[in-house]
């Protein structure tokens, strides 16, 4: 299972999507758009949004921290 986070610096709700990750035990990729404007198009590309956070589990889009989507996607 590929997990990514789209995240900026700033973003509380980012922080909280990536502690939660962690608690679970889940391997994932942080992309910082903030830092990396190439990423931020990535993530424009496959969610159609701005803002973030922005989940991708495998193929799936979370826009947003949403806890139930993300448990889930990953079975916990």
């Amino acid at each position: 299972m590929k997990v990514k986070v789209y995240s900026t610096n700033t973003c509380p709700y980012c922080h909280m999507a990536k502690e939660f990750l962690s608690e679970n035990k889940i391997e994932f990729d942080d992309i910082n758009v903030q830092e990396d404007p190439k990423a931020g198009q990535e993530m424009v590309q496959k969610s159609g949004q701005m803002g973030v956070p922005v989940i991708e589990i495998d193929d799936n889009i979370i826009v947003g921290f949403d806890k139930d989507k993300i448990k889930e996607l990953l079975k916990i």
